[in-house]
């Protein structure tokens, strides 16, 4: 089916893209361009989910070789999980030389199904991937579910008696990562029970507390989590193969009988109408950043994985998932919303 073929393209099109990464580079001046300074980055969720990773990540890479002055201020504007900053961007009341906002494949995916409102891609000009993550299941560590094995069993004999948590709604890339396990199982996805939280900073502490059994979400998301004292159990990571750092002995769900894969690429965009000459800074500030010798180790600190794209390769690999992702939605029973 076609949906099988498009999870296991991504890993493969990821590894091509990552010969962009440099092994190396000098530290480079601070920059002195004006439109480089005083900016912000728009964290289009509430706090504790991969967009503030994103914009951390961000802050500390340009920190390191290229630093503003101020350091690059993180700004939230939660709402539709990434809609209504895109929906500002594209109407002109958000933006300007100095915005960024963060973006995953999980934006790609709602603007793939017109999710994002009557706005087409090209309102926005794709600045920079500055890493990839990797879907996660994960349950409390309290939990009756103690090995991937165990939950499939409990949503192969009921699927809505298993409630899942995530950010996003209907046809989020978390929900998209739930119905895959779902129908992996054997069962009807559509019969699942999916909670929609305002990020996966939300879904984590609805684990903590025991409203949810499930958390689907982001693997960096998860370990910063783990870190700050959320009790979790990571059940699987879905990568093609097992990941180093802090999901170390983690195994993929493909090793244990699933076969689900789900990267997550990080990355930034700005308003279209932002001048070439300054998004072309910016893009070349982040490619200095990504080729730093201490780059790996932010990536490490952050949970994410090396993967770095700007420029034509960019928009070309936005392109390529933006039309694998319409022909996904289908599969799932999810219509493409209409624009008004």
């Amino acid at each position: 089916m076609m949906i099988w073929r498009v999870l296991r393209a991504m890993p493969l099109a990821l590894a091509l893209v990552c010969g962009l990464c440099g092994p190396g580079a000098a530290q480079v001046a601070p920059s002195n361009d004006p439109s480089l300074q005083a900016a912000d980055c728009v964290i289009p969720a509430k706090a504790g989910g991969g967009f503030a990773l994103t914009c951390e990540l961000a802050r500390d890479a340009l920190q390191a070789v290229r630093p503003l002055r101020p350091p690059l201020n993180q700004r939230y504007m939660p709402g539709g999980i990434g809609a209504v900053a895109f929906d500002r961007i594209a109407t002109g009341e958000l933006g300007g030389p100095g915005t960024l906002v963060a973006f995953s494949s999980g934006s790609l995916l709602n603007l793939a199904q017109g999710r994002f409102g009557p706005h087409p891609p090209s309102v926005v000009k794709w600045v920079a991937v500055l890493g990839t993550d990797y879907g996660v299941i994960a349950v409390h560590k309290d939990s009756p579910y103690k090995r991937l094995q165990d939950l499939v069993a409990a949503l192969r004999q009921s699927p809505s008696r298993v409630v899942f948590g995530a950010g996003g709604s209907v046809g989020s890339q978390d929900w998209v990562k739930a119905a895959l396990l779902v129908r992996a199982a054997g069962s009807e996805h559509r019969a699942m029970r999916f909670v929609s939280f305002e990020g996966g900073g939300d879904a984590l502490n609805a684990l903590q507390g025991r409203h949810v059994d499930v958390f689907a979400g982001d693997a960096a998301e998860a370990l910063k989590a783990m870190e700050s004292g959320v009790s979790l159990r990571i059940l699987a990571v879905l990568s093609e193969s097992r990941l180093g750092g802090g999901l170390q002995g983690v195994p993929t769900a493909r090793e244990q009988g699933v076969d689900v894969v789900w990267p997550t690429v990080r990355g930034l965009y700005i308003s279209a109408a932002t001048p070439d000459a300054v998004s072309d800074a910016w893009a070349k500030a982040f490619r200095d950043a990504m080729a730093a010798p201490g780059y790996p180790a932010l990536l490490n600190k952050y949970g994410l994985y090396p993967l770095s794209m700007t420029g034509a390769p960019l928009h070309q690999y936005v392109d390529q998932r933006l039309t694998e992702y319409r022909e996904l939605a289908p599969e799932l029973g999810l219509r493409r919303w209409k624009k008004q």
